[in-house]
């Protein structure tokens, strides 16, 4: 298991039955890099793999 497995079961706990929008979910993750600039480039992939994930990815 990752560690970041753990988070994810958290979320799923915590919020498993919520029912959010993505502009939900964007405000949050700017929201996080505010606060953890650090982060910008791993939540920019992230936002990325989101907002691609119906596209055809070629290997």
């Amino acid at each position: 298991m990752y560690h970041t497995d753990r988070g994810i079961e958290e979320l799923e706990k915590r919020r498993g039955e919520e029912e959010v929008t993505f502009a939900w979910l964007a405000d949050k993750l700017r929201e996080f890099v505010d606060a953890n600039p650090d982060f910008e480039t791993p939540i920019e992939r992230f936002a990325t793999f989101l907002a691609r994930d119906d596209d055809d990815f070629e290997d």
